[in-house]
């Protein structure tokens, strides 16, 4: 499908601009991924026992990232985002091909949206 990490980037950013877009009241400190370099803001908002993200960044490929992770865990079960494996990030080469800052946001990304899955999950 893409030939190398050019086009893949390139995909990435795409992605990102196909986001859901978080609500601006929701681009808030609580809402801030800790841990990456660009500013990412990740909103989950549970409903009828799945949680449905929103997301945004302010740098595209960050974006494209983020839009990526949406898309893996978006209106899931917290059950079945506490389980998801994240071997698809090293089978498509994607954490290899990223930045050390980058790849610590990745890690940042996914570690938020499990604390996410795992609240929700204790709840009564």
């Amino acid at each position: 499908m893409f030939t190398d990490w050019q086009d893949r980037y390139e995909h990435l950013i795409e992605l990102g601009k196909d986001l859901p877009l978080i609500a601006p009241e929701h681009k808030t400190d609580d809402n801030l991924v800790r841990g990456c370099q660009s500013r990412v803001w990740l909103h989950p908002e549970p409903q009828n026992g799945l949680i449905h993200f929103t997301a945004d960044s302010d740098a595209m490929i960050t974006k494209g990232i983020v839009a990526l992770l949406v898309r893996v865990y978006n209106n899931r079960t917290p059950q079945e985002i506490l389980g998801a494996s994240t071997e698809f990030i090293d089978k498509i080469g994607l954490r290899e091909h990223l930045s050390p800052n980058r790849a610590n946001g990745l890690s940042a990304m996914i570690d938020q949206m499990k604390r996410y899955a795992l609240a929700d999950s204790a709840k009564p």
